[in-house]
């Protein structure tokens, strides 16, 4: 582009100087025009390229991001495909027993292998405050490694009603530390019954905020266990007010909850008016906002093929 710029900055001062010379320039003006057109030619041809570039490796990433299972659709959900040698973290397409429809779900294949991820919380880059529809249907970015997204509701039931399924909490703060929370017989029933929840026995290291154990006078208000599904405009939590309002995301809310991983992305502690960050009452109490969550499920007799 410079030395475009600097050829037909040299024309126009040679140009000048035909003005004043005219008899000896049309030729060097033929030739020079027609240097600047090779050179918008090559430029042009320079943009294609960068932009070609640029599509295939954005191409690249989609590619290795997403599984291609060459037209196989039949897998009820990750440990299947796990199972069956693909042991590729990713985007796949699976089709629980009950389902409809096929759906795109990401795999993880690390941690043994074969979870399905149902939410993940990274870097507030998705809000979560959002209607019952998003909720049951399901929204964010799911294409990226390190995307925000709930998976949806209905696709949680069609999931966890073919089986039993095990939930495995992955939560990181602001230092880097990690824990994990365990929890069996995990699932979640239909639109009807306003996606009740229900879970097993607890294990981990973060302690059990879902079933608010932590102290038996609190549980009557602090469980999750049993709770509906609730969102700003669909309130079935007990409290007088509205929970999914006050703390900004759907959730399984009591009153209101020592559990809300679908709360508002904070740089960890936080003050406010209520306890509405990403929180995990038992590791870091009510007024610190979790950095990174990722919550998942397998089959509670999942065995990995070994080949």
């Amino acid at each position: 582009m410079n030395i475009l710029k600097l050829l037909v900055f040299g024309m126009v001062l040679f140009l000048d100087y035909c003005i004043a010379a005219p008899k000896n320039c049309q030729e060097e003006n033929q030739r020079l025009k027609s240097q600047v057109r090779t050179l918008e030619n090559r430029v042009m041809a320079q943009k294609v390229l960068i932009q070609q570039i640029r599509e295939n490796k954005q191409q690249s990433e989609t590619d290795d991001f997403f599984v291609d299972l060459e037209g196989r659709t039949d897998y009820a959900d990750c440990a299947q495909a796990y199972n069956d040698g693909n042991m590729r973290s990713g985007v796949y397409r699976i089709r629980p027993l009950d389902s409809p429809t096929e759906f795109q779900v990401y795999c993880d294949m690390s941690d043994g292998g074969g979870w399905t991820v149902i939410q993940r919380r990274s870097d507030g880059s998705e809000t979560f405050e959002r209607a019952w529809s998003f909720y049951k249907n399901g929204f964010g970015n799911m294409q990226s490694s390190n995307g925000e997204f709930w998976l949806g509701n209905d696709k949680l039931h069609y999931l966890t009603s073919q089986g039993s399924y095990d939930l495995r909490v992955n939560l990181g703060d602001f230092d880097g530390e990690q824990r994990v929370a365990n929890y069996e017989k995990f699932q979640v029933g239909d639109e009807q019954s306003a996606y009740q929840l229900s879970f097993g026995k607890f294990s981990g290291t973060a302690g059990d905020s879902l079933a608010g154990s932590y102290h038996p006078e609190v549980q009557w208000w602090a469980s999750h266990n049993g709770m509906k599904f609730s969102t700003y405009d669909r309130d079935n939590d007990r409290f007088e007010g509205n929970c999914a309002k006050e703390d900004k995301g759907g959730w399984w809310f009591n009153r209101c909850h020592s559990a809300n991983l679908n709360g508002f992305y904070y740089q960890g502690p936080y003050t406010g008016k209520t306890d509405n960050g990403i929180v995990w009452y038992t590791w870091h109490g009510w007024w610190y906002s979790i950095k990174n969550v990722v919550m998942k499920i397998r089959p509670a007799d999942f065995e990995p093929n070994i080949v």
